[in-house]
């Protein structure tokens, strides 16, 4: 990683550019070339920083699971009171949300997985929902909230598939069926 604003400013111009390369063409499909392009940069300078595409959808995952963990860290402040319905509009909305405003994480969900992210920062995920729970139900135990955190999370990751091969349309429809998924279980679980 560069130590200049200046090689910090081109990192990021070059993950953006990958950013839209990869959402009109898929990841398959997207080269150094096409990124570098983009980017208004000399391949050799994307090599500089990125030896390989792989190295840049390392990157781009990583980023977007920063900014995942960003956008779910205000459920945390949710009002106790709100809801299970109003939770799980939230936590879809907010999914949703990202994946319009970052269109490349779609087609990336496709690309190998060479990225594994920091198990600290998974369980901080799980961990403000855990805390989420059991502020709305006292009684849970850490261990119990926390398992149901994490088949929260899973329910969620589990749209992304679906979602990402519905037209646009469809996905308005899956997301409408992941909610009643996570409604029916969040309510037997949370009241």
């Amino acid at each position: 990683m560069p130590q200049q604003d200046r090689g910090e400013r081109r990192v990021a111009e070059v993950l953006e550019a990958a950013s839209a390369v990869i959402a009109e063409v898929g990841y398959e499909a997207a080269t150094m070339t096409a990124i570098a392009e983009r980017a208004g940069a000399s391949i050799g300078a994307v090599y500089q920083y990125f030896p390989n595409k792989e190295a840049i959808v390392r990157a781009l995952r990583h980023q977007y699971a920063d900014e995942i963990e960003a956008v779910w860290s205000p459920l945390a402040a949710l009002d106790s009171h709100i809801t299970v319905t109003e939770l799980v509009d939230r936590i879809f909305n907010v999914m949703v949300d990202f994946m319009d405003r970052r269109p490349a994480y779609i087609p990336l969900l496709s690309a190998p997985r060479t990225y594994t992210r920091d198990p600290a920062a998974r369980h901080r995920l799980r961990a403000l929902f855990a805390a989420l729970f059991r502020e709305r139900q006292p009684a849970l135990t850490a261990e119990a909230a926390l398992r149901i955190a994490n088949v929260t999370v899973q329910v969620v990751k589990g749209m992304n598939p679906l979602y990402a091969d519905a037209s646009t349309e469809e996905r308005r429809e899956i997301v409408r069926e992941f909610k009643l998924v996570l409604l029916g279980y969040l309510t037997s679980r949370l009241q």
